[in-house]
């Protein structure tokens, strides 16, 4: 099977880890064994918990590194009395440019919904940043053979958020609940299969923009698994949860990716 030929993008998700001292260890590490990787046909990016954002941005922009920065979470309100949630605007601010909405452990741990995702996907493309729109399926689903019904549900429930003609402005990321923090990735035909059902989804209801959509997979990517999934047709990169967390592991995910393009 034949890889993407959309723009591939690889991005670590932090989670909550690291403060603001670690962050910056961890992000000039990544800037210098990315400078040793060709990877000019890779979009890179990092998703810090909110108290590291703007240290990192610091080091991003004084050291004019190739790296996105993204956020985990923000609200789908502008402004107002809602204690400790983050605006589109404030990350705006600190240079962020995508952000993750409907992460399965914000829909797992804080009962955010499929309203919720399609009103923050709004907000965010309002704020004229990338919305990383993540769906995927719990393993009691998966069990119950409901894959598809979930990802279908939630694919259409998140481009209610999506205005006409906005569609090349978001990312979709395939994240298999039972493979979260696992160790345990999906197989590439599993992947595969997944991402094509969300690309047919989006087409169904969208059309033929569908092909420019990039759709990420995530869940256990690792250094040994990553060329291999991204040369899946449907596989535009991948979201990276734990190995984004050391310099070494996350560079490694790079560049197999680079290798897979051939970069």
């Amino acid at each position: 099977m034949a890889k993407s030929t959309r723009r591939p993008l690889v991005a670590g998700n932090w989670k909550m880890n690291l403060d603001h001292v670690e962050a910056i260890r961890l992000i000039q590490d990544m800037a210098l064994r990315l400078r040793n990787l060709d990877h000019r046909a890779v979009d890179i990016a990092v998703h810090p918990p909110a108290t590291d954002l703007r240290s990192v941005e610091g080091i991003i922009g004084a050291d004019q590194l190739p790296i996105a920065l993204g956020a985990q979470h923000c609200s789908a309100y502008s402004s107002g009395a809602y204690t400790g949630e983050i605006s589109v605007a404030m990350l705006a601010r600190l240079s962020v440019t995508l952000v993750l909405v409907g992460h399965s452990e914000r829909r797992l741990h804080y009962a955010m919904t499929d309203t919720d995702v399609a009103a923050t996907t709004a907000a965010v493309l309002k704020g004229l940043l990338t919305p990383v729109i993540c769906v995927g399926e719990s393993a009691a689903e998966r069990e119950a053979g409901e894959t598809e019904t979930v990802l279908v549900r939630q694919v259409s429930a998140a481009l209610e958020g999506v205005a006409k003609g906005a569609e090349q402005s978001i990312v979709v990321a395939y994240e298999p609940v039972w493979a979260i923090g696992t160790g345990i990735a999906a197989t590439t035909e599993d992947a595969q299969l997944a991402c094509g059902r969300i690309r047919d989804e989006i087409r169904e209801r969208r059309g033929d923009v569908a092909d420019s959509i990039r759709i990420l997979y995530g869940g256990s990517a690792n250094p040994e698994n990553a060329g291999e999934l991204v040369s899946q047709a449907d596989v535009d990169g991948l979201l990276v949860g734990g190995a984004s967390l050391q310099g070494e592991s996350f560079a490694a995910i790079v560049s197999a990716v680079c290798a897979c393009y051939g970069t």
